[in-house]
């Protein structure tokens, strides 16, 4: 897998339409002018399949991409995978057989996709990754990320969480509960990487991750685990979800087995979306660190490159930020996602 801290970094975007794969849900429309084509002829055609609608970041991140594709004058075929990725390479199958300029996809998981990217690149129709890496035993195959580091992003929840604990005044040990994202899905191993990198490193005496498990990302995924976790572990002081919507989840699970979320369970998450600091600005998340998912703009700048054959940097870095309750306060009325 590729070393993401080698590269430099940015962000993503795209535009809304276009039928895909009858496995796959999809919109169809277009927009064009004949600038966006560089200058004269017909506009950019953009293949993007997103891995799904799982969450409030991913609704964010949909509608960036298809809001900067019409901005762009782009034609846009745009497919929702349903978080399944036999529809993503359906759709990515679709696209080259349609002949698109460029593909864009933020992938459901890390393996499994050098047989259709070969396929890509046997076309000639260049790809680039979103939010997301792949493994891949061909980097060629794909031109670059545009997303954010998630193994930073769990060693910033991880030190973000050693201020939690000194603001609450928690003294002995601390017992976590981790929710993960979606299994094999980059951001959920990479941010659990992170955390107990930091974790292992700093706090192997006092902390320990007591219990573990996929919430899919999603908040009934977050509520069902978290209220097994207090079933099986009563004694959990501390949460740390992969993301806002299983932390949501979970605070339901918390409030109903009668506990204070935010103060008898500490929540730590990452993503940064509006009702997770809707819930941080009510004490119940207690700190976020934010992965920004208006990556629509610098994905389409990268497709106009890509297009032009011009060279674009490896990775491409999305700019980030903690936030703690006080933060989120000031800054809920002007959130956008």
């Amino acid at each position: 897998m590729l070393n993401r801290r080698n590269f430099l970094t940015a962000a993503v975007g795209v535009a809304a339409a276009g039928a895909l794969t009858a496995c796959a849900k999809s919109d169809e429309g277009s927009s064009g002018t004949s600038d966006s084509a560089g200058g004269g002829g017909k506009a950019i055609s953009l293949g993007f399949s997103q891995v799904g609608s799982e969450s409030g970041w991913r609704t964010a991140n949909s509608d960036s991409v298809k809001e900067a594709a019409k901005e762009a004058g782009y034609t846009l075929k745009f497919s929702d995978a349903q978080q399944k990725q036999e529809n993503q390479i359906s759709a990515i199958r679709s696209y080259i057989a349609q002949k698109v300029d460029v593909i864009a996809f933020s992938p459901v998981v890390v393996t499994g996709w050098d047989a259709v990217l070969k396929e890509a690149k046997a076309a000639k129709i260049p790809v680039v990754l979103t939010d997301r890496s792949v493994e891949t035993s061909d980097e060629s195959l794909y031109v670059t990320l545009v997303g954010s580091d998630f193994t930073a992003e769990g060693e910033r929840a991880a030190a973000i969480l050693e201020k939690v604990l000194a603001t609450a005044g928690h003294k002995g040990e601390v017992k976590i509960a981790q929710l993960e994202g979606t299994t094999g899905a980059a951001p959920a191993i990479e941010r659990a990487k992170g955390f107990k990198t930091v974790m292992d490193r700093d706090h192997k005496d006092d902390w320990k991750i007591v219990v573990s498990q996929t919430g899919d990302f999603t908040r009934a995924g977050g509520k069902q685990v978290m209220a097994a976790f207090l079933q099986s572990n009563p004694d959990i002081n501390v949460l740390f979800a992969h993301n806002d919507d299983m932390a949501i989840g979970a605070i339901q699970a918390i409030e109903a087995a009668g506990k204070k979320a935010g103060k008898d369970i500490l929540i730590v998450s990452i993503d940064g979306v509006k009702d997770g600091f809707v819930a941080m600005s009510e004490g119940k998340i207690n700190a976020i660190v934010e992965c920004n998912p208006l990556l629509g703009p610098q994905l389409m700048d990268v497709v106009k490159k890509v297009h032009a054959d011009e060279k674009v940097e490896r990775w491409i870095k999305t700019e980030e930020s903690d936030y703690t309750q006080d933060q989120a306060k000031a800054a809920l009325p002007t959130r956008k996602y």
